[in-house]
């Protein structure tokens, strides 16, 4: 058995039980679930060095296991000297088993990594939705410390089903986020 179907297991068999009992659900279909997780960078840097934008989407596809794609931007900017459709970032939406797999590493490898780490904040964007800012790629164990040119930041978004922040929250922490008390 892999650790997608163990990771699934313990919704089925622990969180969606803990939620139903916790929020009162009367149905099964009201226990919120984790959609899609979307790993995105910014590169402004992009603009200037074409090859920028390649070295993010390898980095990018070792970390998920899938295969990212740059992201263009959408209208001329001549403060940036930013021209319509130039690669500006590079980007992967997970589901399903890459989904957990990708869960599973970040909460058990990745953060813990980081230096002087407390934990995440608890800071969801109305819709039970979480964004999780990380400043350096190199926490990921795909990549090579040697090998990178440039320290590079991303952004990992976590989509739900859940209606509230709270239950968003709550689902997430059963998966194992390590976020801050509520206090700090």
């Amino acid at each position: 058995m892999s650790n997608t179907a163990q990771l699934k297991n313990v919704y089925a068999e622990r969180i969606a039980p803990a939620l139903m009992k916790k929020f009162n659900y009367s149905s099964s279909m009201q226990i919120p679930v984790l959609k899609k997780i979307v790993i995105n960078q910014g590169l402004g840097a992009a603009t200037a060095d074409k090859k920028i934008v390649d070295v993010a989407i390898t980095e990018l596809s070792a970390i998920t296991g899938q295969k990212a794609v740059a992201t263009v931007s959408r209208k001329d900017v001549a403060n940036f000297k930013l021209r319509k459709k130039m690669p500006i970032g590079a980007r992967v939406t997970l589901r399903r088993e890459r989904m957990y797999e990708f869960l599973e590493k970040l909460v058990r490898i990745a953060l813990p990594r980081i230096r002087d780490f407390k934990g995440i904040a608890g800071k969801f964007d109305g819709r039970g939705n979480y964004t999780l800012g990380i400043e350096e790629q190199i926490i990921f164990p795909e990549i090579n410390i040697d090998s990178i040119e440039r320290i590079q930041g991303m952004n990992i978004t976590f989509v739900t089903s859940a209606p509230t922040d709270e239950e968003g929250y709550e689902l997430l922490k059963e998966f194992g986020l390590p976020f801050k008390d509520a206090n700090n």
